[in-house]
């Protein structure tokens, strides 16, 4: 794919530089079922430096076990080792305690895409544009390394600092390299394509339903299939016809209804020119796919930091106890000789690798 000739070197250290104590929480950027994220910076560093400022992603154990999210967990610590793309966000390292498993992130200051959506109403076609060509930069660079990303929403989707999107949340990722194929049921039903309501599979073709469904939510506001229930969002995909409002033009109903088709033979993006197919569409003419992966063309957004560390992008919310985080603490209690229950052997051994 023309754009797509850089070959990216993981940045991740399996061996910190920095103990997590050395860390300051400052914020909450994000909440989650069993863990949140925060936004963090290295003590011994500079207050004005933007470099010093990190996000962390606190998973709780127990509730991550309790949930059966384990595999999901280790899948993206696993996957964001290894890879690195200027469109998705960078890993550095990870930690654990008997508590938790720590995430630690670069921070990206522009807050959720979602966020913006919803204060504009809807994107333009050439806002829109320019995100989806991102993203489509982002998904050919996961699939030529046989990860299935399975989980693309606004939600899920950073400005940085130049306006540029970070794909982020890796916990529904998967590798492909053995199978190609997964059939494990997850995701946001309004994204979820019907290959996998029908219990069929995923494959790199999901990925490109949901880019269609998430085209149509910029350029309209809202998703094109939607119900009260779940359930009743899952019929409509299976069977409801695509309606669009007035102002969506031929060609941007064209690009879409080609990503969601429902015969994944017949699916934009999973035919035989794979991503190739997708860029030569008409909707796509005029993007400078090099000046976009290099970043040299403006953003349409570009996010307002009156400092390094500002969290305006981001809802505020509820303090954090930073007495469930023990490792965040400069004065951690030594436990290295107390005597460990079995419960506590099988948590710690369900998170070898972090």
């Amino acid at each position: 794919m023309q754009g797509e000739q850089r070959q990216y070197s993981s940045i991740f250290q399996a061996q910190p530089l920095h103990s997590l104590s050395q860390y300051e929480p400052l914020e909450t950027l994000g909440t989650g079922t069993f863990g949140r994220v925060l936004l963090v910076r290295l003590r011994s560093g500079s207050k004005s430096d933007p470099k010093n400022y990190y996000a962390l992603k606190v998973l709780n154990k127990l509730d991550v076990i309790r949930l059966k999210q384990i595999t999901h967990t280790n899948n993206e610590r696993d996957i964001l080792s290894k890879v690195h793309h200027p469109f998705i966000v960078d890993l550095h390292c990870t930690y654990q305690d008997e508590k938790n498993c720590y995430m630690l992130m670069e921070y990206v200051v522009g807050g959720e895409v979602f966020s913006h959506l919803r204060k504009a109403r809807r994107f333009t076609v050439d806002v829109t544009r320019f995100y989806i060509s991102c993203l489509i930069l982002a998904l050919a660079h996961l699939h030529s390394e046989k990860i299935l990303y399975r989980d693309l929403k606004p939600e899920n989707l950073l400005l940085d600092r130049q306006g540029y999107i970070k794909i982020t949340d890796f916990g529904f990722a998967k590798s492909l390299h053995k199978t190609g194929r997964t059939w494990t049921l997850c995701g946001t039903p309004e994204y979820l394509s019907p290959e996998v309501i029908q219990s069929q599979g995923q494959s790199f073709a999901s990925d490109y339903w949901a880019l269609g469904i998430l085209m149509y939510e910029m350029l309209c506001g809202f998703p094109p299939f939607y119900d009260k229930t779940p359930f009743g969002t899952y019929e409509k995909i299976l069977q409801a016809n695509i309606v669009f409002p007035k102002h969506v033009d031929a060609c941007s109903r064209d690009l879409i209804q080609s990503f969601l088709k429902r015969d994944v033979t017949k699916r934009l993006g999973n035919l035989s020119g794979g991503v190739n197919d997708v860029i030569r569409h008409p909707w796509f003419e005029g993007v400078d796919w090099q000046a976009l992966l290099a970043k040299r063309i403006p953003a349409p957004i570009i996010p307002v930091q009156s400092h390094a560390g500002d969290c305006a992008n981001f809802q505020k919310y509820d303090a954090f106890d930073i007495a469930k985080m023990p490792a965040l603490q400069q004065q951690q209690q030594n436990t290295k000789s107390r005597r460990t229950s079995s419960s506590e052997d099988y948590i710690q051994s369900q998170f070898r690798d972090f």
